[in-house]
């Protein structure tokens, strides 16, 4: 399957380590080698790099790696092709337009008896069930809000309800940011980390590169890091539930949700925290 990498923080961060280690699984230490895509967001407007070469050997990846680009929400994703052809419409993350700011959508999981109707206002440009979703929460968000924009709790609660539309019908890992939040919804793997003071230095599983947080860092930084497969193995990462919804502001997780069945919350409850 695909592998995930988001970014949410309190500071405009750059994610020059992490993804040093994140495009090493397109098609080198991973097999994921079906194109790989990455965007940030500055503002209101996002900046999008895609390629649908695998990540470990892509020139664009490198730039990318040696550029720090400085932001509060990145969202990047390393394709394994189960629906739609190898090419640069099918690559992630995707992008729209809504209440006007740009939302990012990176999916993991193949969901392909989700067939939900799209009445035109977000149209897929590719082939994935993938792209089709994310126009399908769109537009649902559109038709709940109308023209006025949620708080951030109202959102989440909305993405609770939508996300449970399709949860227990196939694996639907995926991020969605609107450069203001991250949303994140953990299907079968992921893991996060919160980065803040006092820091200390990390080391790649994927690659013999190691930092130190303290040089680069003041003690009010806080950096939430989300991803499929923990990128460091020096540090103590949380692995997410299977069937749950996330949301982190400012580098901190603000609320969780249930999408599937667990033994201690019952269907449909939301925390926040």
């Amino acid at each position: 399957m695909c592998q995930l990498l988001g970014m949410n923080c309190n500071v405009p961060t750059d994610i020059c380590f992490s993804f040093a280690g994140f495009r090493r699984r397109g098609g080198a230490t991973d097999v994921h080698a079906d194109g790989w895509g990455i965007g940030f967001f500055e503002g209101k407007g996002a900046r999008l790099f895609l390629d649908p070469q695998p990540s470990a050997q892509s020139p664009l990846a490198e730039l990318v790696r040696s550029y720090p680009i400085r932001s509060l929400n990145v969202v990047a994703h390393i394709r394994k092709a189960t629906e739609g052809s190898v090419s640069l419409e099918n690559t992630h993350p995707f992008q729209r337009e809504l209440w006007g700011r740009h939302w990012l959508f990176a999916h993991n999981g193949h969901l392909p008896s989700f067939q939900p109707l799209l009445d035109g206002s977000f149209t897929p440009v590719g082939t994935t069930d993938s792209e089709r979703i994310f126009c399908w929460l769109l537009q649902s968000l559109r038709q709940r809000f109308g023209d006025s924009p949620p708080a951030a709790e109202q959102l989440f609660d909305a993405l609770h309800e939508l996300t449970l539309a399709f949860a227990g019908l196939g694996i639907s890992n995926f991020l969605l940011s609107n450069g203001r939040v991250m949303v994140a919804h953990c299907s079968t793997r992921l893991s996060y980390i919160v980065r803040q003071a006092p820091f200390g230095e990390a080391h790649l599983l994927d690659e013999d590169v190691a930092v130190d947080f303290r040089e680069l860092t003041t003690p009010s930084d806080r950096v939430a890091v989300i991803t499929s497969l923990p990128l460091t193995d020096n540090e103590s990462w949380v692995d997410m539930r299977p069937g749950t919804l996330w949301m982190f502001q400012e580098g901190a997780v603000t609320a969780q949700a249930d999408t599937l069945p667990s033994p201690v919350q019952s269907l449909g409850e939301t925390s926040t925290i």
